[in-house]
């Protein structure tokens, strides 16, 4: 079996997140699917479990997800193999690339990094038409610097579990934890005519619907419904916070993941499966 890593692109607008569901739509499955065609089309083993960098939730788009595949497929035949691929992948979900995997390599594991941006319109925008479908609207005048200030103050490592779903804390009990190591989150209007506002931000894992959380409460504090003591006091918490806004899907892409160099991606896979603390060092 040789390792591959997998670049992909989607528009999440119909898909019922990533991971396969039985009798729904997702982005893993209709990739399986296309791959293990191709790979039977060219007298290859259909089989093609694929392993990912960060399972996105429904309606929630990418443009630069990580994925490996391990295939009994022979080197020279990749290319065949991502043509026909590309072929049979409907137009809302694209493979960009398809290389080797470095030894060591794991998408989710070796990752040092999620990077995610959210965009909003607001009374202050204008709708330009072709963004639509990545873009949520908010029908208020949002402060982009009370959103800075606000965003700042989440900045570090970090125990997000009042920004996490409810079910992390089932998972916590088994071992894994809600403590995350947020690196950046920032607020910035775009220039352009459409004044979308974005915010971007990078960790190295996020929990599920933590980015919706973490912009829906500074986009209470930005709209001035709440303040920054309400947000101390939120973030604060030992469990998931009712009265946080999880904003829509639409808004969120993932925009990229990071790795460590070549000769790091085993020990950084060893290390990810730790259980983290706060007392790690950021």
């Amino acid at each position: 079996m040789t390792r591959y890593r997998l670049d992909i692109a989607y528009d999440g607008t119909n898909f019922h997140g990533w991971a396969v569901q039985p009798g729904l739509r997702t982005v893993q499955g209709v990739l399986q699917d296309a791959i293990g065609t191709a790979l039977a089309t060219l007298g290859q083993s259909p089989e093609s479990a694929i392993t990912v960098a960060g399972r996105t939730d429904a309606g929630v788009h990418a443009r630069g997800q990580v994925a490996h595949l391990d295939a009994d497929l022979p080197v020279e035949r990749l290319g065949a193999v991502a043509r026909l691929v590309r072929q049979k992948l409907p137009d809302d979900i694209q493979l960009l690339a398809s290389q080797i995997a470095p030894p060591g390599f794991d998408a989710r594991f070796s990752a040092t990094g999620r990077t995610y941006c959210y965009r909003l319109w607001d009374f202050n925008s204008v709708i330009f038409p072709p963004m639509q479908s990545a873009v949520t609207t908010v029908p208020e005048h949002l402060d982009i610097g009370g959103m800075t200030q606000a965003a700042s103050t989440l900045v570090g490592l970090h125990d997000f579990a009042p920004f996490c779903r409810a079910h992390e804390a089932a998972k916590a009990a088994r071992g894994a934890t809600t403590i995350r190591h947020l690196r950046r989150f920032e607020v910035v209007r775009a220039t352009d005519p459409s004044r979308t506002i974005e915010c971007w931000l990078e960790a190295d894992a996020f929990c599920q619907s933590m980015v919706r959380s973490l912009v829906g409460a500074v986009v209470a504090v930005g709209s001035g419904r709440r303040d920054l003591a309400w947000l101390a006091g939120i973030a604060a918490g030992q469990t998931r916070a009712g009265d946080v806004t999880v904003l829509p899907p639409d808004g969120l892409t993932l925009e990229a993941v990071t790795y460590p160099p070549n000769d790091q991606l085993a020990a950084r896979a060893t290390e990810a499966r730790n259980t983290r603390s706060l007392d790690d060092a950021a």
